[in-house]
């Protein structure tokens, strides 16, 4: 039987406990949370058990860290006796964006075998990308199950460290690109008569199956678009608009602020 902890519950903490409940008992999965009220809301809606920090750590296999950058170290200083105590190593899995994996074995100061992942918002509908690295010493089998006791959330990529800041800049912040995308597409259609929820449904199904028709296909995005664009059509249109106001440089320069951005907070 292999157990899960979730310190911190949290919105991406939250929808990772979701999909790990998908793939196991959600009787081996433990939650706790600074406020004790929103761990037990979740329990309650997975059939969990509200737990704490210390009792997580003392005995769970995978134990996530679902805290604030900035409260890691408070928070593994709090539970690292109990970590040394154990006579298993446990897994412990890290979302905090900044902070690497030797950040981590730093402030835990416990031989833990650690992986480092970066999900982002969609993994809450089963269609999220979780990047990850593993340090050397966590084995094939402690990754193998991990990768499945999280396949629900979505699609898990590995990465070496040094890229995890820029491929998160992409898909960890790119969610919120894609929804001003949606937006934009959306109150284009309402200025043209569709009502607003028929548009915001239609801008978003758009963008989930050309997404879909990307991985599916193995064409680039580009071929896909010369598919649509007919001679003298209205797709040409307005493409060139988009490229008339460098909407492919300033979605470039978006990934690449939020990259910068990251490298800025590690270095302080």
């Amino acid at each position: 039987m292999t157990t899960y902890g979730f310190i911190g519950c949290g919105n991406m903490g939250g929808a990772l406990a979701r999909a790990v409940c998908r793939r196991t008992d959600p009787k081996d999965v433990y939650l706790a949370n600074r406020s004790r009220e929103k761990a037990e809301t979740l329990a309650k809606e997975l059939g969990a058990n509200v737990s704490s920090n210390e009792t997580i750590a003392r005995e769970c296999d995978y134990i996530f860290l679902g805290v604030k950058p900035q409260m890691m170290e408070e928070m593994l200083c709090g539970i690292r006796s109990f970590l040394k105590e154990r006579k298993t190593v446990p897994v412990l899995v890290t979302m905090a964006a900044a902070l690497a994996i030797g950040d981590i074995r730093r402030m835990a100061d416990t031989d833990c075998h650690i992986i480092r992942i970066m999900p982002n918002t969609p993994v809450s509908v089963g269609e999220g990308v979780i990047l990850y690295t593993c340090d050397e010493a966590v084995t094939d089998d402690e990754k193998r199950s991990l990768l499945d006791v999280l396949s629900d959330a979505g699609m898990c990529v590995e990465m070496p460290e040094k890229l995890i800041d820029a491929g998160s800049a992409l898909s960890g912040c790119g969610p919120a690109f894609a929804q001003m995308f949606i937006e934009g597409l959306a109150d284009g259609a309402v200025a043209c008569g569709v009502p607003r929820a028929d548009a915001t449904r239609l801008a978003a199904q758009m963008l989930l199956g050309s997404a879909k028709l990307t991985i599916e296909s193995g064409k680039s995005p580009g071929t896909l678009k010369e598919e649509v664009c007919s001679p003298g059509g209205t797709t040409i249109q307005g493409v060139r608009v988009l490229e008339e106001r460098a909407f492919g440089g300033a979605a470039m320069d978006a990934v690449i602020a939020a990259y910068e951005k990251t490298i800025r907070l590690k270095a302080k």
